[in-house]
């Protein structure tokens, strides 16, 4: 943090050692750490004993909605709840609604796994803010994902998405006031505005190409193990974990 100011990477799903290193390295004074399929107790765990002086780990869940064949994701930060996956968007977008959290609507319109800008304007009172850049989106990708956030007039956020640590402070939100906790950070994601920025160059390039890679591995070995061995994440309603109501409206 630099006086008034304050560069977080709202999104991203490894952190260990070398991540929190490549962040302090890349200025970054806050991280969001949102891994998929991951309770949110274990998430909350993780960030607060890899937090630092230096560095400011916050804990978020990414929310898979929808069955496999339809998925959106929606991304939370520092829920106070545990709440599941595979549960209906409606449900899902109700379920933060009630609980008044800090939601942003990562990679609108990106793929097959993103809110589309009808969804994100049906819960523009629910989402905070929009990501309109991280190293997955192609230019095309960011100017859509500016229109639609434009559209409802939502304030704009940037992260890494980094599934690889070395992606970690490939793209920030800076926001003109300190943040020494989870608390502020929310507040300040709410509030807004705020100013984005992102590498640039043949290393940016780079990256890139190293978390499409990534993004291919993810969504055929891991995906089908989930799918054709039977994988049964912990974010699944019928986890222990979650409160039982949520096994009735669980989709798949």
């Amino acid at each position: 943090m630099t006086g008034d100011r304050t560069r977080v990477d709202p999104h991203v799903k490894v952190l260990d050692e070398q991540v929190v290193s490549h962040a302090i390295d890349a200025g970054l004074d806050v991280l969001v750490y949102a891994p998929h399929f991951t309770h949110i107790d274990d998430a909350r765990e993780r960030a607060a004993r890899f937090s630092t002086d230096e560095l400011l780990v916050v804990p978020g869940r990414e929310y898979f909605t929808g069955h496999w064949s339809n998925r959106t994701h929606v991304l939370a930060v520092d829920p106070e709840e545990p709440l599941p996956d595979f549960l209906p968007l409606h449900s899902t977008m109700t379920e933060l609604r009630d609980r008044n959290a800090t939601v942003i609507a990562p990679h609108p319109e990106f793929l097959t796994v993103s809110l589309s800008g009808a969804e994100i304007a049906a819960y523009d009172d629910v989402i905070d803010a929009v990501e309109v850049r991280n190293p997955k989106l192609w230019p095309w990708d960011r100017r859509r994902a500016r229109a639609i956030a434009a559209d409802v007039d939502l304030p704009t956020v940037a992260s890494s998405y980094a599934h690889l640590p070395g992606t970690i402070g490939a793209a920030w939100v800076e926001f003109e006031r300190s943040i020494d906790s989870a608390a502020e950070l929310r507040a300040a994601i709410e509030e807004g505005p705020s100013s984005i920025g992102h590498r640039t160059g043949a290393r940016a390039w780079g990256r890139r190409r190293l978390e499409f890679a990534h993004l291919g591995w993810e969504n055929s070995v891991k995906k089908a193990d989930r799918i054709l061995l039977g994988g049964r994440e912990d974010t699944h309603p019928e986890n222990d974990r979650y409160d039982d109501h949520y096994r009735k409206l669980s989709v798949y």
